[in-house]
């Protein structure tokens, strides 16, 4: 688990290797992660937006960035979270994930982004 704070928000992120996942060919691994986002703020937020970074052991990159997170962007009053799950196939037993969460600040209608520092994809196996 990886937690990560700003004064505004909250993220935690929870990553399991999933080796039964079948997936094409050239990705052999996959991932499954949650994530939840806690508004620590005093004001509503909305998630607007999201962006990814990908690199695996065998420095294949991928960016992922987009509206929302699977398909919501959901509207977190002060004190409450939101949370999801996806996944992330790797061509590689282990790599990491870094990026930025893009939030509309509901009541002055500014927007601002919360980065996300790298978190570790890590099939068992290939941990030490």
């Amino acid at each position: 688990m990886s937690l990560y704070n700003t004064p505004e928000i909250s993220i935690e992120v929870i990553v399991h290797h999933i080796p039964d996942m079948e997936i094409q060919k050239p990705y052999q691994y996959f991932f499954s992660y949650q994530i939840t986002i806690l508004n620590r703020s005093t004001q509503p937020v909305q998630l607007v937006s999201r962006y990814w970074h990908i690199l695996d052991g065998g420095l294949h990159e991928e960016t992922v960035k987009g509206l929302g997170v699977v398909g919501q962007q959901p509207i977190l009053e002060p004190n409450t979270s939101f949370t999801y799950s996806s996944g992330c196939p790797l061509m590689s037993e282990f790599g990491k994930m870094s990026g930025h969460y893009t939030f509309l600040n509901l009541a002055t209608q500014e927007t601002f982004q919360v980065e996300i520092p790298a978190f570790s994809l890590t099939t068992t196996f290939a941990q030490n």
